[in-house]
């Protein structure tokens, strides 16, 4: 793709590409103890480095630095250029709390006062 470019052009495009992928603030797959980067995410999928993330599949969970955003179920990859390329059957954002059994009303008092 950057065959046209100049060598020190295309060395220096490639070392800004590490660096960004370095970042502290980026979105990771946690598989039990195993973590991977993730080079690219969507509404269907995300990408990871080629090496040594042929074996993930299964239910993971994807977090965005120490934050847990997502669950999602990983049914496939392919490897495609330098990155392999999974898609998930569903993906269920993650809630600091746990779920209603009722409907709650649209007025709730904050708290109870008592005398």
């Amino acid at each position: 793709m950057y065959e046209f470019l100049p060598e020190a052009v295309r060395l220096g495009l490639e070392e800004a590409r590490k660096a960004a992928l370095k970042r502290k603030d980026r979105l990771s797959v946690h598989d039990g103890e195993d973590t991977y980067r993730i080079r690219r995410f969507w509404d269907g999928g995300f990408a990871l480095d080629l090496d040594g993330s042929d074996r993930l599949r299964g239910h993971v969970d994807i977090y965005d630095g120490p934050k847990h955003l997502y669950q999602c179920l990983v049914v496939s990859s392919v490897a495609e250029d330098n990155e392999r390329v999974f898609e998930f059957k569903w993906l269920r954002p993650v809630t600091d709390r746990p779920a209603a059994d009722y409907e709650t009303p649209e007025f709730a008092p904050a708290g109870l006062l008592e005398r």
